[in-house]
C-alpha cells in the first residue's frame, strides 16, 4: 500500500477570488503598519497630488508610503530591493495592493516628498505618548557617526585645493599654448574656414577639475570668514595664503582670521558631510547622528542630523526638539563625556533637568574602582558632576545610558542594516533619519501592541478578540 500525501498541484488554478488578507497572518508587521499609516495624516503629501489634474493617474500616496514605511522597518531601503520584493515577498505584495511600481517610481516618491516622510516621526511619536510608552522619566541623549553617501577618497584639503589649483592651472595654459599653436598650424594646412572652438578634451576635463576645487575653495573661505566674523566676499580661490613670518622665538605667527586651516577638508560628492572618527577609530565621511531615547520602552523621542563631529553642542538643541515634540522636559537624562561642558550642565540644571554627564572618560577597571570625592560649595561643576555619577545613585542613573540608547542604535544598525545614507546633503539626511527613527518607533509601538493583545487574551479568552486583522488595534 503506498503513502498518501496530502494534494499538491503547483499548476491548479484558484476556482475562488483570492483574499490579500489570508496571504499573511492576522498578527503580521504588514497589517500593523497598513493600520497605522491610514490613521496618520498625510495632506501634505496628497495636496501634492491634489493640484496636479494632468498626465496619467499616479499610484495612491498611502499606499507607497505604506511601502516604504514597512520596508524600512525590516531594514529594506534600496529603492531596486523594494521593487524586487514586491515581485517574491508576499507581505511587499500585500500592502502594494497588486500595484507594482518600479524602482525610479520609488525613488523619486521618496525623494520628492522627504521632508513630509519624515514629519511622521511626531505623528507616530504622539501615537506611542497615547499608548503609554513614553514617560520621560529618564532620557539617554547619544550620537553615532553615519556615512554619507560619499567616498572620503573625494575628499581634499585646503592646502592640497591650492597645489592642485596651481597645477591645473599651468597644465591649463601649456595645453592653451599647444591648442593655439595647433590651430595656427591647421589654418595654414587646411585654411582658416575650419571650425577650432571646441575644447581639447584634456583641457575640458582639467578647466571642470579646477572649477571644482575652486568652488570647494571659496566655500572653506567663506566658511573661515564667517566663523571669525568677518564681513566681505571671500577671496580669490587661488590666491596664495599670507605669508606667516617667524615671530619671537622663531614660532610662526597666528594663522589670519578668517583663512581656513590647511587641513580643513572639502568632499566634491557631497560637500555636507565631514571626515569623522566612527565608533571602531576608523574614520569615515559622513554625518553625526543624534537620538535621545526615553527608558521606558526604548522610544525615540528627539532625533537631528548635524555635520559637526562633536557631541557637545547637541545638547541644547535635542532637550528643546524634545520640548517641541512632547511639551516638557524630561526628569532625569544620562549623557556620556562628549556632551560634558559647564554651560551643558548649567543648561540642563536650569530647565530642572537631573543630569548625569561624567566630565571624563574613564575606563571599565577605573570606573569600577573609582571614589566618589566630597563636595563642598566651593567646587567647581566638573567636580560636582564627576563625584555625582560615581555615587551609587549616580551609577544606577548613569548606567540606563547603555541599557536605553546604546541598544537602539544596535538595532538600527545592526539588526536592520542602516549604516549610511542614501541620499546627500543634510537637509535630505536628516528627514532620512527621522523617517528611519519613526521605523524604530513604528516597530516598537507594534510590539507593545502585540503584548496587549496577548495579555488580552489570556486574560478574557480567545473568543474576546475579533479574528480580523485588527488585532493590534485592542
Amino acid at each position: 500500500m503506498s503513502k498518501t500525501y496530502r494534494p499538491y498541484n503547483p499548476d491548479q488554478q484558484l476556482l475562488m477570488p483570492p483574499s490579500l488578507r489570508e496571504w499573511l497572518p492576522n498578527d503580521h508587521l504588514a497589517y500593523f503598519v497598513s493600520d497605522t499609516v491610514d490613521e496618520l495624516d498625510l495632506s501634505a503629501i496628497e495636496a501634492v497630488y491634489e493640484r496636479s489634474l494632468r498626465g496619467s493617474p499616479p499610484y495612491h500616496p498611502r499606499m507607497m508610503v505604506k511601502l516604504l514605511t514597512y520596508a524600512y522597518c525590516v531594514g529594506v531601503y534600496s529603492s531596486r530591493r523594494i521593487a524586487g520584493k514586491m515581485v517574491d515577498d508576499v507581505a511587499f505584495r500585500v500592502l502594494a495592493g497588486g500595484c507594482s511600481p518600479d524602482f525610479r517610481t520609488i525613488s523619486d516618491f521618496r525623494k520628492d516628498h522627504l521632508q513630509a516622510l519624515s514629519g511622521m516621526f511626531l505623528q507616530i511619536l504622539l501615537l506611542c505618548e497615547k499608548a503609554g510608552m513614553v514617560k520621560l522619566g529618564h532620557v539617554a541623549l547619544d550620537g553615532t557617526k553615519l556615512k554619507a553617501n560619499a567616498s572620503k577618497h573625494k575628499a581634499m584639503s585646503y592646502s592640497r585645493m591650492k597645489d592642485e589649483s596651481a597645477r591645473l592651472s599651468g597644465e591649463i595654459a601649456k595645453l592653451l599654448e599647444l591648442a593655439e599653436r595647433t590651430d595656427e598650424e591647421e589654418d595654414e594646412k587646411y585654411g582658416k574656414d575650419v571650425r577650432g572652438d571646441e575644447l581639447p578634451k584634456e583641457l575640458a576635463f582639467r578647466e571642470g577639475r579646477r572649477a571644482k576645487i575652486r568652488q570647494a575653495m571659496a566655500e572653506l573661505e567663506a566658511e573661515a570668514k564667517a566663523e571669525a566674523g568677518l564681513a566681505g566676499d571671500a577671496p580669490e580661490a587661488d590666491t596664495p595664503e599670507q605669508e606667516r613670518s617667524p615671530g619671537k622665538g622663531g614660532r610662526p605667527k597666528k594663522k589670519p582670521d578668517g583663512v581656513p586651516d590647511d587641513k580643513a577638508q572639502r568632499n566634491f560628492t557631497d560637500p555636507e558631510s565631514r571626515i569623522m572618527k566612527s565608533a571602531d577609530k576608523s574614520f569615515i565621511q559622513g554625518y553625526n547622528a543624534q537620538a535621545a531615547v526615553d527608558s521606558e520602552y526604548q522610544v525615540i523621542v528627539a532625533a537631528a542630523v548635524t555635520r559637526q563631529a562633536s557631541d557637545s553642542p547637541h545638547t541644547e538643541p535635542v532637550v528643546e526638539m524634545i520640548e517641541d515634540n512632547l511639551g516638557r522636559s524630561p526628569d532625569e537624562m544620562s549623557l556620556d563625556a562628549g556632551y560634558f561642558s559647564e554651560p551643558n550642565v548649567e543648561y540642563l540644571e536650569g530647565k530642572g533637568i537631573d543630569a548625569y554627564m561624567p566630565p571624563c572618560r574613564l575606563k571599565h577597571s577605573e570606573y569600577k574602582t573609582a571614589v566618589a570625592e566630597p563636595v563642598t560649595q566651593e567646587s567647581s561643576v566638573r567636580d560636582r558632576m564627576k563625584s555625582k555619577v560615581l555615587t551609587n545613585e549616580g551609577r544606577k542613573k548613569y548606567g540606563l545610558r547603555k541599557e536605553t540608547v546604546e541598544p537602539v542604535f544596535g538595532q538600527i544598525k545592526s539588526c536592520r542594516g542602516f549604516r549610511g545614507f542614501s541620499m546627500r546633503g543634510l537637509e535630505k539626511c536628516d528627514g532620512e533619519w527621522s523617517f528611519i527613527c519613526s521605523a524604530h518607533n513604528l516597530l516598537k509601538l507594534a510590539k507593545h501592541r502585540l503584548a496587549a493583545m496577548t495579555k488580552h487574551a489570556k486574560q478574557y479568552g480567545e473568543s474576546a478578540i475579533t479574528p480580523d486583522r485588527r488585532l493590534y488595534a485592542v
